[in-house]
């Protein structure tokens, strides 16, 4: 079996976003919104997001029959903590080779570089 880099599969980010967008999700309602990109299974949606409960990135309330799927961590943590660990595997935990990789990237603007630059002052007052 392949290692992912993150703890977390390409659909699980995937119906992550989702929950975050609406706050408030239904298994139906998520799949709703992935068959606007691509075909996937009722069952698959479920399933990710019964995986994504147990491993503490959502969190559920009965209505009825129906799941009602939260978030169970903010947007900012999740992206802080998988960050973190790519950068330990990736750039063997030095910030500065992640940062240096993300700014050489091709697909950076001249807009991005400028809030980037304007980000970093900031952070120095």
């Amino acid at each position: 079996m392949k290692k992912s880099l993150t703890p977390l599969g390409e659909t699980e980010m995937e119906v992550l976003h989702h929950v975050w967008d609406l706050e408030e999700a239904t298994v139906r309602e998520v799949r709703e919104r992935i068959l606007e990109n691509r075909e996937v299974a009722y069952t698959t949606i479920m399933t990710v997001m019964k995986n994504l409960a147990e491993k503490g990135y959502l969190k559920y309330r009965k209505e009825g029959v129906t799941y009602v799927y939260s978030p169970a961590r903010k947007p900012e943590s999740v992206r802080s903590s998988l960050i973190g660990d790519l950068m330990k595997k990736v750039f063997k935990g030095s910030p500065k080779e992640l940062v240096q990789t993300l700014v050489k990237s091709k697909d950076l603007t001249q807009k991005d570089l400028n809030e980037i630059k304007q980000m970093i002052d900031k952070m120095e007052d």
